[in-house]
């Protein structure tokens, strides 16, 4: 059985809300896209890639003969390629909507999903929202960043996060769905027991929220609408001036 709720807001200092996501049980589809570009247009890209998303493992889900534009990764499960498809069509169609008109260019968006089927969850990632899991008592980040900052750390294992915490280049994203014809997807997949709990969030979130904090909320609730909505809660109290989104999935087996 899977519970899932989710909660997004504005936040204090936009005018809009360029975060997008979709709860989907009855697909197993859970997915959180964080936009950026003027003219409303990160709401655009955010919006078109959600729907590409959603509408890709919908299809799969129904039609058995479902064609396979980007091929098959032998790597992973038919879900894996269900949702890194889902994710490759929703790269091309907002880097398309991006070309259409001036006032999308330069348009983007981050995604992380997953898709649950049974035991076994896929998960797909661009850009900095992220997925962390939590169980037996501990919080792990499933998803990495794509980041200036994430790369720097990646080359030097002596370096850390405190070292360029005031770099202006920290928080710059390496790879965006829409940037450019072709993305870098972050594949994974995992066998699930039963009793995890999944948070799929955007940087307005832990950007301001650390893993401790985050693991607190989800120990002090039990029902996932109201620590979704507690989350976003803690963000927006700890000062977050972005939009603000958290998808919070419970798996039982």
């Amino acid at each position: 059985m899977i519970r899932a709720f989710g909660v997004s807001d504005a936040g204090p200092v936009r005018d809009s809300n360029e975060d997008s996501f979709v709860s989907a049980p009855e697909l197993g589809l859970f997915a959180v896209a964080d936009g950026m570009g003027g003219h409303r247009a990160g709401e655009v890209a955010a919006s078109l890639a959600i729907e590409a998303i959603t509408a890709f493992i919908s299809r799969s889900d129904e039609d058995e003969d479902v064609t396979w534009p980007y091929g098959i990764d032998e790597e992973l499960s038919i879900d894996g390629n269900r949702l890194r498809t889902a994710i490759y069509l929703a790269n091309r169609k907002v880097f398309r909507a991006a070309e259409s008109t001036d006032d999308y260019g330069g348009m983007g968006t981050t995604v992380v999903a997953v898709l649950i089927n049974g035991d076994r969850a896929a998960i797909g990632s661009v850009g900095d929202s992220r997925l962390y899991l939590f169980a037996n008592g501990k919080l792990e980040q499933l998803t990495q960043d794509d980041t200036w900052a994430a790369t720097i750390l990646a080359q030097d294992p002596t370096m850390r996060m405190d070292d360029i915490a005031q770099h202006p280049m920290r928080n710059v994203l390496t790879n965006v769905l829409g940037g450019r014809p072709t993305v870098d997807v972050r594949m994974s997949e995992r066998q699930l027991h039963g009793g995890e709990t999944l948070v799929l969030c955007s940087d307005g979130v832990h950007g301001v929220l650390d893993e401790a904090r985050i693991k607190q909320i989800l120990e002090e609730h039990e029902d996932v609408s109201a620590a979704a909505q507690a989350i976003i809660d803690a963000a927006l109290a700890e000062g977050s001036r972005d939009n603000v989104t958290a998808l919070v999935v419970r798996y039982e087996a």
